[in-house]
């Protein structure tokens, strides 16, 4: 491939997975220099008021104030004829749901991962159960509802009647575990709620499901070697996720081949049945009797030097600059 191509590299946005972003963008930066890309970097957040020097783009101090309303603004200051295709960093809301893909697809600019379709429903995790379900892909039991549509009694009774506590409960539209709670009792269950709330106007409560954390990334439907996390807090949250030191981290993962090539088979199922292109990753639990259970797809996954997807293409030695330039090919067939 032509390594003069231009890459418009969006990062940053007004998600709270912002600052996750911008390490994505900063990790992402540096493979586009390491290959030789010409890379336009631009923080849609900022919309006209983009900064001058590549290295504020990754500060933790945003360096001019960040609206949604910026983003149109930020993608006009983009020539379709300037670049070849965009490569998004982006994470959460706005940058992972459809919404900037829209805007790149209206503005006749090619751009990396899923399509707006598939990007909208991987992040609504209320329609990707429901499309599970439909594909056979197994997840855990859930239900869900949107706000003053129940009572916390009602929420409660649902949850006894259905699959008991612990629950997990969820925002139906965030990543990397934001406003997510796991209730072990009715004590719990209001306070899981109020916070659910402050990041969607719906909620999934799902069933808890004991074991084993894993993943598979899905590149070029192909699976890439299950991972399996190990997280010093019990479960993996944002801080496990983003700290250093957290979580270990065992690729290719410590299960039955069978199992792993059963996970494997689902992920890439799973990715199907959401219309998922180039690249994702397929969240899962394992039970102590080795019963796979689907959590939800990623379609822009972290990029980071602790994210997962370079963990598993590094154990089938594909280096983090390769798969940088493989999702750009990728994307642009």
């Amino acid at each position: 491939m032509d390594k003069k191509l231009k890459v418009l590299l969006l990062l940053g946005g007004t998600s709270p997975e912002r600052e996750v972003s911008k390490s994505t963008g900063k990790s992402v930066y540096q493979a586009l220099l390491n290959l030789n890309y010409e890379i336009i970097l631009l923080d849609p957040a900022y919309g006209i008021n983009q900064p001058f020097e590549a290295e504020d783009y990754f500060s933790e101090e945003d360096f001019a104030e960040i609206s949604n309303d910026n983003y149109l603004d930020a993608i006009n200051l983009i020539s379709p004829s300037e670049i070849n295709v965009a490569f998004l960093a982006l994470h959460g809301k706005y940058g992972e749901d459809g919404t900037i893909q829209s805007v790149l697809e209206l503005k006749g600019i090619k751009y990396t991962g899923s399509k707006v379709l598939s990007s909208a429903l991987a992040m609504d995790k209320i329609m990707s159960k429901i499309l599970f379900d439909e594909y056979n892909v197994p997840t855990p039991k859930y239900f869900h509802f949107r706000k003053d549509e129940f009572t916390t009694d009602e929420v409660n009774e649902k949850i006894e009647s259905t699959f008991k506590y612990p629950a997990v409960v969820k925002p139906n539209d965030q990543g990397s575990t934001v406003g997510l709670t796991i209730c072990k009792s009715r004590e719990q269950l209001y306070e899981a709620i109020r916070l659910a709330f402050e990041y969607s106007d719906r909620i999934l409560v799902e069933e808890y499901i004991p074991g084993r954390e894993l993943t598979v990334a899905v590149l070029d439907d192909k699976a890439l070697p299950v991972l399996e996390i190990r997280p010093k807090h019990g479960i993996y949250d944002y801080e496990c996720k983003y700290t250093s030191g957290l979580s270990e981290y065992i690729v290719p993962a410590e299960i039955p081949d069978d199992v792993s090539e059963k996970m494997k088979d689902i992920a890439v199922l799973a990715c199907r049945s959401l219309r998922c292109e180039v690249y994702a990753r397929v969240d899962f639990r394992l039970s102590p009797d080795n019963k796979i259970y689907t959590l939800e797809v990623n379609t822009l996954p972290g990029m980071t030097s602790l994210s997962l997807v370079p963990k598993m293409a590094k154990a089938v030695n594909i280096s983090f600059d390769q798969l940088v330039d493989k999702i750009i090919s990728l994307s642009l067939k």
